[in-house]
């Protein structure tokens, strides 16, 4: 049923809040398919964990099968006391003991690796979005963008993590481990993606309502395509021409406040950096493909499709004014 707040959205808007058919090539959340240096690590761990455990139970459960159908000799001996010793606390101790051992020495081989990263990546837990800002060499940040990550690929990348809010927990299972975001503290994780390829990370941490709904988009590309990445995203954006000023004076009016575009009078800083949204994977923290119509969707209706989030739907723009505020964000690329 239709409340009366979404019979003031465009019908069009509301459709494109809809969510979208399952894609068969989208990026899934696979720990088991490892596309990076730290995600190898975190598998052949995982593998070690789980054929230890395996074998454990089984020679448990054959013990029990002994102790309740085989002869009488045999369950015997399972009942002395030096079994009981032996299996009950001189095994545990030395297979939990080794297991420990090799999982610490791996976790500590992980966090050495790339000491030199060739790219800082500092990126800061919101809500419920990521605010990703790329460092130069002196730790200054060089541009901002949100919930849209370019690495190179076969190089190594930092990235510097952060939270201004409550802890949240960094992860990109196909790339690397997972760690968390703290207020007032900063934590440092360095990947490497093998290979070029678009990958999905999540926050891992429960971190309230829309918790589900904060995913980020990770690419990896070749080092040459990746330079004229970051070359790109350092400009202003590009003047508004004849047909997209009436989405950028709304824009102005409407949104300023909260939002930067780089190369106006936007300066906002509370929401997301816009100056390239339109090159973006997607929206919203991965909830919308971002277009036209998911665009106008998202600023019609925001509370409708992430309830919480902190930005208000703007359900009282004409039509005429959001469709071309759309079309205004869409050109930012």
């Amino acid at each position: 049923m239709l409340t009366a707040d979404m019979a003031a959205i465009p019908s069009y808007a509301l459709a494109a809040a809809l969510p979208a058919p399952a894609d068969p090539r989208a990026p899934t959340l696979l720990p088991a398919s490892p596309a990076g240096e730290g995600a190898s690590s975190v598998a052949e761990i995982s593998n070690v964990l789980f054929i230890g455990g395996t074998l454990i139970f089984l020679a448990v459960a054959a013990m029990v099968v002994v102790a309740l159908f085989g002869p009488i000799t045999w369950r015997r001996r399972l009942s002395g006391p030096s079994l009981i010793v032996g299996a009950g606390i001189a095994f545990p101790v030395v297979a939990l003991t080794a297991l420990l051992v090799y999982v610490l020495s791996e976790a500590s081989a992980m966090a050495r690796a790339g000491a030199t990263a060739a790219v800082r990546i500092e990126v800061t837990g919101e809500l419920w979005w990521w605010r990703v800002r790329y460092l130069d060499a002196s730790g200054k940040p060089v541009f901002e963008t949100a919930n849209d990550i370019r690495i190179p690929a076969g190089e190594w990348v930092e990235f510097v993590l952060k939270s201004d809010n409550v802890i949240h927990s960094f992860w990109i299972p196909e790339l690397g481990g997972k760690l968390d975001m703290i207020p007032g503290h900063v934590n440092r994780l360095r990947v490497r993606a093998l290979d070029a390829g678009r990958y999905t990370g999540q926050c891992a941490e429960y971190c309230g309502a829309q918790h589900a709904n904060m995913k980020f988009d990770v690419q990896a590309m070749a080092p040459d395509a990746f330079q004229a990445w970051l070359n790109a995203q350092a400009q202003p954006a590009a003047p508004a021409g004849p047909t997209l000023r009436q989405g950028e004076r709304v824009f102005q009016q409407a949104c300023a406040q909260c939002h930067t575009v780089r190369g106006t009078s936007a300066a906002g800083t509370l929401g997301p950096d816009l100056t390239h949204v339109g090159s973006r994977l997607s929206l919203a923290a991965g909830v919308l493909p971002n277009n036209v119509g998911a665009l106008a969707g998202w600023i019609a209706g925001s509370q409708h499709i992430k309830p919480g989030n902190p930005m208000p739907s703007f359900d009282q723009l004409p039509g005429e004014d959001l469709r071309a505020v759309a079309h205004y964000l869409e050109s930012l690329k």
